[in-house]
């Protein structure tokens, strides 16, 4: 994993706004009417444009997109394991998603707001309301998917000429969020049974000489998920240290240097006033034993926990990759305001360990996107524009 050395580099979360002829072919998949050999010449097709793109962008640490996944960022390993199936809810059945301190509070908010996105969704092509149930014993099955996601990105990056990219998967907190389990004796079971064929969709990619990024949005998100079923931050605490300890199982003895480790407040622009601080859980985010981290920090409810910093300290050797650009507002940031960030950041864990990059994702599922496509190409572009006046400011 590089690091800034001679000036900021630049990266993001990874999930970017997919063409039209990929939500085609997913669409056709839906409906039965489904081209596989056209799917996959469309893959290496768009991934090749994508990669080229961020580069052009100013994006020194790229990924495809995620343009491989059918589902969303979490959901897609549905289709890359055994064990799981999908259960249908009954209309008027409590949606397992819509939970949350938060949603209580401004309840008229999020019930405006679930109403957009199922418009949106029924428009191109439905969502279909359903719960995961485990049913079996766990095991990875997606390795040609992988392959083919592994094996496009590589050629994107050697025609773009680009030295290091990303692909993004799961966390075993987050792969198949609000899943039921009716296989394993215990919860904790049923997690490490997923952590380890989890880790041969890890090992796989740094195998392949590319970085992983394990994308955890649930690992915060769910204190605010278990304070609306009346549990306490200890409980939580609990929780989270568990699936801390399954993740650190599932990367064990791979190479740290090639693994980034991503958490977020979850990407919907909502209120999160119940999100739990940064301060709180950094002791577990940093036992990861990952290269990076990726951590949300340029919305407005989160912005000022870079002062955690002040008193957490980063390890030698490792890397933070900070969110300086929101991907949940349509407000293009101001170059100068990237780099206040940026060298806010630098001046407290080294301007050598720092990787500026966007909060979240673009798109959290192929049909769902919280920009439109032209503001995230302008708001990458303001995150390379950022990173180049603090560089020259940090190396003056």
């Amino acid at each position: 994993m590089k690091h800034s050395t001679t000036r900021i580099l630049t990266t993001h979360v990874g999930s970017l706004i997919r063409p039209q002829e990929i939500k085609d072919h997913l669409l056709a998949k839906i409906s039965g009417d489904y081209d596989k050999d056209g799917h996959g010449a469309a893959l290496i097709r768009t991934v090749a444009g994508i990669v080229a793109k961020q580069s052009d962008a100013g994006i020194d640490v790229v990924s495809d997109g995620e343009f491989g996944k059918g589902i969303s960022w979490s959901q897609y390993m549905i289709e890359r394991l055994s064990g799981f199936e999908r259960r249908e809810l009954s209309e008027g059945a409590a949606d397992p998603y819509a939970s949350g301190e938060d949603r209580q509070r401004f309840a008229e908010f999020y019930k405006e707001m679930d109403e957009a996105d199922r418009r949106a969704s029924r428009s191109d092509g439905g969502v279909v309301k359903a719960e995961t149930v485990c049913t079996g014993p766990i095991t990875y099955t997606g390795q040609a998917d992988l392959q083919r996601d592994i094996d496009n990105m590589k050629a994107a990056m050697e025609a773009a000429d680009v030295a290091e990219g990303f692909l993004p998967v799961a966390a075993p907190a987050s792969a198949i969020p609000d899943r039921r389990n009716e296989y394993y004796s215990t919860d904790e079971e049923c997690v490490f049974a997923l952590a380890d064929a989890m880790r041969t969709e890890y090992k796989t990619i740094t195998d392949a000489g590319l970085l992983v990024q394990i994308d955890d949005a649930r690992a915060a998100v769910t204190y605010d998920r278990m304070l609306s079923r009346g549990a306490s931050k200890a409980d939580f605490l609990t929780w989270l240290a568990m699936h801390m300890e399954a993740l650190n199982h599932a990367i064990k003895g791979l190479d740290e240097t090639l693994i980034r480790y991503h958490v977020c407040w979850g990407s919907w622009p909502g209120p999160h006033t119940t999100d739990v601080a940064f301060r709180d859980i950094a002791d577990l985010v940093l036992s990861i034993n990952a290269g990076a981290y990726v951590i949300e920090g340029a919305n407005p409810r989160h912005e000022h926990e870079w002062r955690v910093w002040e008193d957490v300290k980063l390890a030698d050797g490792k890397v933070l990759i900070p969110g300086v650009i929101s991907h949940a507002t349509n407000i293009v940031e101001h170059p100068e305001l990237v780099a206040q960030r940026i060298c806010r950041l630098a001046a407290l864990v080294g301007r050598e360990n720092v990787i500026a990059s966007t909060d979240c994702g673009f798109a959290q599922t192929p049909f769902h996107q919280r920009t439109h496509e032209t503001i995230q190409w302008a708001k990458l572009e303001a995150l390379a524009a950022g990173a180049e006046i603090a560089s020259k400011e940090l190396w003056a």
